[in-house]
């Protein structure tokens, strides 16, 4: 009994509370761009930034809060290549993102060869503590969805946020630049889908190539599945870190069935949600200023 409680309460929750934060932050910063109008499927590259650059200014630095400052700013500025190509060009926001993704995956593992070599980045370096199995910024994330829904739903920046992203002809009437508010929305969501990619990294203490491994995708789907809610969001993105807990603890099935376990739960969430998940009016919907 006390091995069951070990593993299956105590130990799924610990990796519950692994998988799940990266999750919070890239969907918390797809809610912002979306609802601002600009669909952000790109979070997956700028995470893959954000865990690379988190290792290396930590490495160089000695420093792990430097190494997020450097995740947050390495997914800032993919976060600004999609800005001004969806925002001021007006390009297809779904070929921008997945230009975005491909850029992100060529460039840091070019620069994680360059710089590291191929025996990877150094065993020691500076990552953030684990106070009882848990890493400093779990509570961080939580943190951010409640700062999220104030932001969002009870501030003048939420207000003119949510109504370019329903209504932008109307906002830009009454005298908001919707281009303005669009680039500031973008760019926030690069530098919180940066924080959910050092969080993969700084918790094995490496960079390794595809470590990212899906998690903007899932973590869109938890934006879905939420609704473009923080609350919402924060309970499906504890749904899917619970579903690669699960998968990770199971003692039987091939390990290519149980890595396809949360992938399969974000498709059965997205069939069950995607219908009944109403996304902001012009979310995908380019605005041309008259």
């Amino acid at each position: 009994m006390e091995q069951f409680i070990d593993v299956w309460i105590f130990g799924l929750g610990i990796a519950t509370l692994t998988y799940a934060p990266p999750l919070i932050f890239a969907a918390l910063g797809g809610l912002f761009s979306e609802r601002s109008g600009i669909v952000n499927i790109a979070l997956e590259g700028m995470m893959t930034a954000g865990a690379f650059f988190a290792i290396y200014v930590s490495v160089q630095t000695g420093s792990w809060v430097i190494g997020l400052v450097g995740a947050m700013l390495a997914g800032m500025a993919l976060a600004a290549l999609h800005a001004v190509a969806t925002v001021t060009f007006q390009a297809d926001q779904i070929v921008s993102g997945t230009a975005i993704i491909l850029i992100a995956a060529g460039l840091v593992n070019f620069l994680n060869l360059t710089l590291f070599g191929a025996e990877g980045s150094p065993a020691e370096l500076s990552t953030p503590p684990k106070p009882g199995g848990v890493s400093l910024l779990v509570p961080l994330a939580l943190a951010l969805v409640a700062l999220t829904a104030f932001v969002v739903f009870k501030t003048p920046f939420g207000l003119r946020l949510r109504s370019v992203g329903e209504h932008p002809r109307a906002a830009d009437t009454v005298g908001i630049n919707v281009y303005r508010m669009r680039y500031i929305a973008v760019i926030i969501s690069g530098a919180l889908a940066g924080l959910g990619g050092a969080f993969i990294s700084f918790n094995v203490s490496s960079y390794t190539e595809n470590m990212v491994a899906g998690n903007g995708f899932i973590a869109l789907a938890a934006l879905i599945v939420g609704k473009w809610k923080p609350v919402p969001v924060l309970f499906a993105c504890l749904l899917f870190g619970f579903s690669q807990g699960l998968a990770s603890r199971l003692p039987f099935g091939s390990p290519e069935l149980l890595n396809s376990i949360p992938y399969i739960i974000t498709l059965v969430a997205l069939a069950g949600f995607v219908g009944k998940s109403v996304a902001p009016a012009a979310v995908g919907k380019p605005y041309v200023k008259h």
